[in-house]
């Protein structure tokens, strides 16, 4: 089976990666920006794109801006902002029908191309300056997103596990900003940012669709004009060693306890060994038939919730489970009776074979759509990798039970954090 892979082309100042496919019915344009997270500009960066999508200098109100993909058949239009291992990522969307699909010869990709371009080189300014309520909006709406983390135990009790296991790291930050920063940002001061985000970034620019890979480099080559530049790269990393486990409780107005802990495998995306990592995730905790889902939550009915994922980027495994404050030791010793047991290999062929097809099927499911199968492509420019999909898919196919148990004698528990209810019972 082969997927559809991109090919590359390097421009002024970005990278261009056209994707032929006639899967979808729609063509998508994704624009990516990349730098390394830090402190002073973690905040600037997630209210950014916000700014930019709100208005422009063409489409000077959200209203005017709205209606215009209204009128290009209902193109759809989305930012996003993201943490990557120890990258922040911001990515801009434009989703629009296939012009061979209409009657008529609107040049629609030509404007999904002229819109891009209108939003990120075009903002609506006062000379120098972003529009003063445009920014206090946005600021506005960034606060509470911010606050809502608070509200939402579960994502709260997730951002302090990694707040403190990885306390000195910049993989600490969240990508949301914070609120002290969000208190200083002005229209000037984001403005000369931007400017900065535009000169230094690394960019790639994806174009997926139906599409004439000819026309695609002619429209890029007319809207998307940036400076050269050499983007700023992370040394690659396979995570600290850990010295010491901690364990961290506190206390909080919640029903239920959450606890979280958090492991450093020393394996990231385009190691060797990624690939039998994600079999020990998905077998450990990642699925409905995981060893975390039966034993912690059917079995002994300790969790209301219990799963673990991965931090591809960063090489982190991060367990979650919900449970009552009083069984908060016995959970404890039950996860670590599961991991135990995958160090061990105390897991069945059968099981693996499940694995196996759960995530060549979350895979299929992800690429099911155009933004899905741009953000599998991303992983190759954050890892500096040149893995394609049929790769992945084969690499899991091949990986043994030897090759799984190997894996796991390089993870090692870093830190618990528990947000209990009451007082835990030591």
């Amino acid at each position: 089976m082969s997927i559809a892979s991109d090919t590359v082309t390097e421009k002024s100042g970005y990278k261009l990666h056209i994707v032929r496919t006639d899967k979808y019915k729609t063509n998508t344009l994704v624009l990516k920006m990349k730098a390394p997270l830090k402190k002073n500009s973690v905040t600037y960066r997630a209210l950014l794109p916000y700014v930019l999508q709100s208005n422009t200098s063409k489409y000077p109100t959200t209203p005017e801006l709205r209606s215009y993909l209204d009128d290009l058949y209902g193109a759809g239009f989305y930012v996003d902002v993201a943490k990557k291992g120890e990258y922040q990522v911001v990515s801009f969307t434009i989703d629009i029908v296939n012009e061979k699909f209409l009657s008529d010869s609107t040049p629609l990709l030509e404007k999904a191309f002229a819109l891009l371009s209108e939003v990120i080189f075009h903002p609506k300014t006062n000379g120098a300056e972003f529009d003063a309520k445009t920014v206090t909006n946005e600021i506005r709406s960034l606060r509470q997103r911010i606050q809502s983390i608070f509200d939402d135990k579960m994502r709260y009790s997730a951002t302090r596990l990694v707040e403190e296991m990885c306390k000195d790291e910049p993989y600490a930050l969240d990508a949301s900003g914070n609120l002290q920063d969000l208190e200083t940002i002005t229209p000037k001061s984001l403005y000369t940012y931007y400017k900065k985000m535009l000169a230094e970034d690394e960019i790639d620019l994806y174009v997926i669709g139906d599409i004439d890979e000819s026309e695609v480099e002619e429209l890029a080559e007319r809207y998307i004009s940036l400076p050269e530049r050499v983007p700023a790269q992370l040394q690659r990393t396979v995570g600290k060693d850990v010295v010491k486990e901690q364990e961290i409780i506190e206390n909080a107005d919640v029903k239920q306890g959450k606890l979280n802990m958090g492991y450093r495998t020393h394996i990231s995306y385009g190691d060797p060994d990624y690939y039998a990592l994600q079999l020990f995730n998905g077998i450990f905790g990642g699925f409905s038939h995981s060893k975390l889902f039966i034993n912690v939550r059917e079995k002994a009915s300790l969790a209301y919730y219990a799963a673990s994922r991965l931090e591809s980027h960063k090489g982190l495994l991060m367990v979650m489970a919900g449970i009552e404050n009083e069984n908060y030791k016995q959970a404890i010793e039950i996860i670590h009776e599961q991991m135990k047991e995958m160090k061990q290999g105390n897991f069945s062929e059968e099981e693996l074979e499940q694995t196996k097809a759960v995530i060549k099927n979350q895979l299929l499911e992800t690429i099911d759509v155009s933004r899905g199968l741009v953000e599998i492509l991303y992983h190759n420019v954050l890892s500096g990798q040149n893995i394609s999909l049929d790769e992945w898919f084969a690499k899991t196919e091949q990986t043994t039970k030897e090759e799984i148990i190997k894996v796991g004698q390089k993870i090692q528990l870093d830190t618990i954090y528990f947000l209990s209810g009451t007082e835990v019972q030591e």
